[in-house]
């Protein structure tokens, strides 16, 4: 019954029932057949084995229901599987129970800021998981996930399967699959397939003329299925120079810095990072402080790696200036005077630059093993951008409020990483990272 899949169908399905391969991404173009792949692989293992526990998830439960269960729903008619005969659909627990007993859950798998670590998934025990439309979920999602998989695996010989689709993004899965993909240095457990719209014998010719009449960006992500579509040309931070920055753990050391981002809001984090060089060692992220927790954290970083006061800066806009009164340490004025007159609209747009050509010309390195906290930094950082760039003004880069319009919250980690240039621009007049 599964004649209907196409050749790359085929071997993400070999992927799935070896006993080596735990995770696979079918990623790429739009109309590549990829909901059509894992509605088939889940409704394989249902009808296979009894009693089995499998999760669709999705981003939005309610986009999951107007997709990915429409695409379950063609699957299982074009397999001749009827509902209330061979399965049913209670769409109040979301769940679809098959006649041997297996089960589907349907599951909304977004980040809500009540439920940060996902303890809504605790309690769930799986045999296997496929997420569609992984892009738009948070690795940690998809990590909670993958330790949820151990459900009736032994009795039924099979081992933890992951299967993950998507259109091209620029966020964990090019880092995790794509990117290793590429350079040949994937792990043995995880696999990637490009998926095309030419893959998919059964899409109609009217839907890829409808993908040409798209604009040029998302032509490149969703037609041709380009990994390495290049979003805005007014961007300052190349996006693998960000990603390799994380893995720039060979660059040389140095002088030894605090910087940190102080909390205004509710919502806004405290991030204090400790400099040895330009090498960015240690991160420390605060939800909720006052100054003087603030002002705590940062002396005993300080006493721990006997970093100069004269070495510290923390923004002094808001409640940041009550921390460096506190300290007696820099305070960061991100609207002042770019520091030796030089072309830009404040320091704080000075930095930024200065903080792209750095990353840019791999000077810097990030040492980050809090998965949601890298996640941050990536996104910040991609949120670099000129403003009026074209035009004959001083340099600078998209406010504040532009870029939490963007990602929904303040871009704290970066702005902490960008004080650290303060002190690469200030040395007599040498731009040293140069």
């Amino acid at each position: 019954m599964i004649a209907t899949l196409t050749s790359k169908q085929w071997l993400a399905l070999e992927y799935l029932t070896d006993k080596t391969t735990t995770q696979v991404l079918y990623g790429g173009a739009a109309g590549g057949g990829k909901s059509f792949l894992g509605c088939a692989w889940i409704i394989t293992l249902c009808t296979q084995y009894d009693n089995i526990r499998c999760l669709i998830g999705r981003s939005k439960l309610d986009n999951l229901k107007k997709t990915t269960l429409n695409t379950f729903f063609d699957v299982c008619s074009q397999w001749n599987i009827k509902a209330n005969v061979h399965y049913k659909y209670n769409a109040s627990s979301n769940i679809i129970t098959f006649y041997n007993g297996s089960e589907v859950i349907l599951k909304d798998l977004f980040q809500y800021p009540s439920d940060r670590n996902f303890d809504s998934l605790g309690s769930l025990e799986l045999t296997a998981a496929f997420i569609d439309e992984c892009n738009q979920i948070t690795e940690k999602a998809k990590q909670i996930v993958s330790s949820r998989i151990r459900y009736k695996l032994d009795e039924n010989d099979i081992i933890p399967k992951i299967l993950l689709t998507c259109n091209p993004s620029k966020n964990w899965v090019y880092n995790n699959f794509y990117k290793p993909h590429k350079e040949n240095r994937l792990p043995v457990y995880s696999k990637f397939i490009q998926s095309l719209v030419t893959d998919n014998k059964h899409i109609s010719k009217h839907y890829k003329e409808q993908l040409e009449k798209l604009d040029y960006i998302s032509k490149q992500r969703l037609l041709y299925g380009n990994w390495e579509y290049d979003d805005s040309e007014d961007k300052l931070i190349n996006y693998n120079a960000i990603l390799g920055s994380f893995e720039l753990d060979d660059a040389p050391s140095g002088k030894k810095y605090i910087t940190a981002d102080i909390a205004r809001f509710g919502k806004d984090k405290t991030v204090i990072i400790y400099w040895n060089g330009l090498r960015a060692e240690y991160i420390k992220a605060l939800d909720k402080n006052t100054i003087t927790q603030a002002a705590d954290e940062i002396r005993a970083i300080q006493r721990l790696h006997s970093v100069p006061l004269g070495n510290i800066i923390v923004d002094d806009d808001g409640v940041g200036g009550g921390v460096k009164d506190i300290l007696r340490c820099k305070g960061f004025v991100n609207n002042s005077k770019a520091l030796k007159n030089e072309n830009y609209t404040n320091l704080k747009t000075q930095c930024y630059y200065a903080l792209s050509d750095a990353l840019n010309k791999s000077k810097i390195y990030i040492n980050c093993n809090n998965v949601t906290h890298k996640n941050f930094i990536i996104e910040e950082l991609e949120q670099v951008r000129r403003k009026n760039f074209d035009k004959d003004t001083k340099l600078q880069i998209v406010s504040k409020d532009e870029v939490k319009n963007s990602i929904n919250r303040s871009p704290d980690f970066s702005d902490a990483l960008a004080m650290r240039m303060y002190y690469e621009i200030k040395p007599q007049g040498v731009y040293a990272v140069q």
